[in-house]
Order: C-alpha cells, then structure tokens, then sequence
C-alpha cells in the first residue's frame, strides 16, 4: 500500500507537539508533504526541523498545488465553523481536534459541508478513544455486556481533576517571532449571551473529551438530567437508564494527571486510569474486577486465600496521540472507520449545552 500523502494545516504547539512529531515516526505509512501556517517565519523553522519540502502561508495555496491523501487541521476550535467547511469541500479527509466547533450552529455547518461532499469525512481527535487501555476497556465492556457474566451494567463515573495536562510535552516545541495574525473566528452561539458563551467555551474547551468517552463507554447516547451549582458535578442518564456522573476538578494536582473512569456492573467493575494528553510513550491503565458469586471461585491470587479476580493486563507503549495518527491513516486508507466523526462530535455539543442550562438556567 503506498503511502498516505499529508498537509498539515496550522502547525503551532498542539500542531507540533500533539501532531506533527507522531506522524513523523509513521514514514513507513505516511508522507507529511507540505504545511500551511500563517505565521510565516514559524512555517519555515518547523519544516526545517522536521525536513517537509513545502511551505505555505495559507491552505487555499496548499491545496491548490499539492496532491494530498489527507489534512490535518490543528486550530483553535472556535474557528473550526469557518475553516473547516472549506477544508472539506477539497474532497479530502479532514482531522481537526476536538470539540467539533465551538457552538451547536457551527457544528452543523460543518456537518452540511459533510452531506454536500461524500468523498469526504471528519475525524474528531478525541484521541482517549484511541489510548490502548480504552480501546481494551471497551472491548471488554461490550462483551461483559453481551455475556451478562456480570450482570447489568450500573453506572459509569468519570472523574476528571486538573493537573499537568503537558507533562514536558512542549519540550521540543518550535518558537518563532511572528505576530499574532488577523484571522477569521465563528460567529459565537446565538441562543447564549456573552457571559453564558464564555461558560460555554471553557467547559467544552476543558471537559468535551470526558462527555464524549461517557458515550464511548455506554455505547448509546445520554442525557443531562442534573448540574450542581457548585459547577462540580454533572448528572446524566442513559437512553436504557444507565445514570452517568462527570466530576469536574473536585481537586487538582501540580505535577501530576489523574483522570480516571469507572464502569460498574452488578458484580464487577473495569477501572480506565488515563495519562496526560501529551505524556509520550505512556498507556493507560486498565483494572478489571470479577466477582461472578454463586459458589464460583474466579482465582486464587493470595496464597491460601480465596478472593475475587482482579485483572490489570499489560498495555503496550504506545500512547494515544501516536495510536490516533495510525487510526486516521488508516481510515484514509480504507482500513476502518474513524473512532469519532461529525455527527456523533456534534452530539457532544449537544449535551454541554443542555448542562449549561441546566447549571446556569440560561
């Protein structure tokens, strides 16, 4: 299979650190061709360093002249409703990072823009779904479920405190003196006023990847059925009634991430405990607890004593920003569908508008 051919679009620090670097240890399957970034001097030092032959200022120039297999559009969010419909009418795949767009009316332009060229699709970096211990975690989720071994599933807690999200991830990041340039942004919400949208952004902008890995876990939608006014703890339910709970920085950490999930059943659990977003090279880590009952003995773990199963498998080191690389070459080429595209993106919009209401009564 030749290689993926890919033009970045905007190579500033989660363009460089969270992006860019990973697709440079896949040569063997990829190709970064050419980059667009408005800051000109900065353009120029990245693709020194990272040996690409082409340069340009703008991605209307880049896609004119190069032949690309794929875009990977690392910006800031609250313009994604302007850029990337145009992104998407070259016909190519589009990786953007997460959340979809900064309000429900953006998203759905860049789902029209979707519907109106097929050749097209968008994956949303919610790189945790492509972690190796959530894609374990899920795998062994939906079989706990189809078997029923442990009974109905129960309840799903995330619990997401702030902490060192870098974790020296900018260590290689590439400076330049460029100013800041005049850029086109989103027009914000319009059922929101100022201080509400404010809200708004800063929650999806911090906790839209817990609301998405609830869904992941679930595997079905959910609502928003309770916010505390201590904007501390969001409440949900299952469309079959599985209650939900996201638990936003009830502490923090300096250097350190603790971000973790539990997903419990009647007679067990399966814990995902999740690295920094650009901690490298580092897995999560995955417990899985049985207790089937009924006389049965699981394993004998303990010399001389009988107790429950608990299973911590082994991941590989392979983090999640790198697994996400490999995952968008590989929908490019026709190998599986992206872990999260559009339509189910947008429904994360969705949910943290409901919880802004809720919380805020606006």
């Amino acid at each position: 299979m030749s290689k993926v051919r890919i033009g970045f679009v905007g190579v500033g620090g989660m363009g460089q650190c969270a992006h860019l670097k990973n697709y440079m240890t896949l040569q063997d399957r990829c190709e970064v061709v050419a980059i667009a970034e408005v800051k000109r001097e900065l353009g120029r030092k990245v693709a020194a360093r990272y040996d690409i032959g082409h340069v340009y200022e703008t991605h209307e120039e880049m896609l004119a002249k190069e032949k690309l297999d794929g875009i990977v559009a690392s910006q800031q969010f609250t313009r994604h409703g302007t850029l990337v419909p145009e992104l998407i009418k070259s016909g190519l795949p589009v990786f953007t990072e997460k959340p979809i767009a900064g309000s429900i009316e953006n998203g759905e332009r860049i789902l029209k823009a979707l519907a109106e060229n097929p050749k097209s699709f968008l994956m949303v970096g919610y790189h945790k779904r492509s972690d190796p211990a959530s894609r374990y975690a899920k795998a062994e989720i939906e079989r706990l479920v189809a078997t029923g071994e442990l009974g109905k599933m129960k309840y799903i807690r995330m619990i997401m405190p702030s902490g060192d999200w870098i974790a020296s991830g900018f260590n290689d990041l590439v400076h330049s003196s460029d100013p800041n340039p005049s850029l086109a942004w989103d027009a914000p919400a319009s059922d929101m006023d100022k201080a509400t949208n404010a809200l708004y952004i800063s929650f999806v902008n911090y906790y839209i990847h817990q609301v998405n890995l609830l869904r992941f876990f679930l595997g079905e939608s959910y609502k928003v059925s309770y916010a505390d006014p201590a904007g501390v703890l969001m409440v949900g339910h299952s469309v079959s009634g599985v209650p939900v709970s996201l638990e936003m920085t009830p502490y923090q950490t300096t250097i350190d991430w603790q971000e973790s999930a539990l997903v419990c059943f009647e007679r067990g659990w399966v814990k995902v405990e999740l690295p920094a977003p650009l901690a490298s090279n580092r897995p999560g880590r995955v417990e899985v607890f049985r207790d089937p009952g009924n006389g049965a003995v699981p394993q004998t773990v303990v010399p001389q004593t009988v107790v429950p199963q608990t299973v911590v498998p082994q991941m590989p080191w392979v983090h999640a920003m790198r697994q996400q690389a490999m995952n968008f070459i590989g929908a490019i080429n026709g190998e599986g569908r992206p872990p999260c595209e559009g339509a189910e993106a947008l429904e994360d919009l969705k949910v943290a508008r409901e919880y802004i209401r809720l919380w805020k009564g606006k």
